[in-house]
């Protein structure tokens, strides 16, 4: 079914419109007719604030959805949770488990403990374990766990389950979402670290659709190889989507690979942004 009006505003990112705060987290409010989906719920305050400054009620909230169980995008959620009473929040199993990230000394990056409580602590009837394709609602759709199909994409970093480095950590609790519209889908991503190019083929598989009117959020490319960049930009092109607003981890030099590939479409996002379709 086709959702007729779509909004989606940036809460959290890493840069920021005048008078909001920027912060290295992602969270997105999303309408439609009839929903409110808090889509990742940033890394501090910022985005608390961010939201209040907007004249956005995350007490209004129908769903809370994560894309993955990284700190940057589930700081919030004790105090969102507390707000909108009646939202159900949708995660996958995995996204509770500890995880580091490792360059010249571990670093963990997994859900914060509050976090964590506050999910543990949700009736069963307001939590979601998502480990596969999931419907919030008519015409909006999470991915469920996405396949790696191509060769060319990762996950983006030195990512283990444990201190040591010797578990490698492949991050299968990514998730992204869509929303269905007459004009094709609209993706919103995460942090994508199943790679842009398999989700949106995932996405769009699962839709039976062949158009992606627009692609937001986080696409992992901060690290990105040159070969990474101009396989990524040619898959890109062939879908010819409208509007692309890569955030928070995409990286400022991929940004600007994208847009010099892909040409005026390109939009990095910002807190503050907002799209309607």
């Amino acid at each position: 079914m086709h959702v007729n009006g779509v909004s989606v505003t940036v809460l959290s990112d890493n840069r920021t419109a005048y008078g909001l705060e920027a912060e290295h987290g992602f969270a997105l409010w999303i309408e439609t007719a009839g929903h409110k989906i808090l889509f990742d719920t940033g890394r501090g305050e910022a985005m608390l604030r961010n939201a209040e400054a907007l004249g956005i009620d995350l007490g209004l909230a129908d769903c809370v959805v994560l894309s993955h169980g990284h700190y940057d995008h589930t700081g919030n959620v004790s105090n969102v949770l507390a707000r909108a009473g009646r939202a159900r929040l949708y995660l996958h199993p995995d996204a509770m488990q500890a995880r580091y990230s490792i360059h010249d000394a571990p670093k963990p990056i997994g859900m914060p403990a509050e976090s964590k409580t506050a999910v543990r602590a949700l009736p069963d009837s307001r939590r979601c374990w998502v480990s596969s394709p999931w419907a919030l609602a008519e015409g909006v759709m999470m991915t469920g766990p996405v396949p790696r199909i191509t060769a060319y994409e990762d996950t983006g970093g030195p990512f283990f389950l444990d201190a040591e480095g010797t578990h490698a950590d492949v991050i299968p609790d990514d998730l992204s979402l869509w929303i269905e519209t007459r004009a094709g889908l609209v993706v919103c991503l995460g942090c994508c670290h199943a790679g842009v190019v398999n989700t949106l083929r995932h996405s769009l598989g699962l839709a039976g659709e062949s158009r992606v009117v627009a692609v937001i959020g986080g696409m992992h490319l901060l690290h990105a190889t040159e070969a990474r960049l101009e396989r990524t930009a040619e898959a890109l092109m062939e879908y010819a989507i409208p509007c692309v607003i890569p955030c928070h981890c995409t990286g400022g030099a991929a940004c600007a690979y994208l847009a010099e590939r892909l040409g005026s479409p390109v939009q990095p996002g910002y807190a503050g942004m907002k799209v309607s379709f």
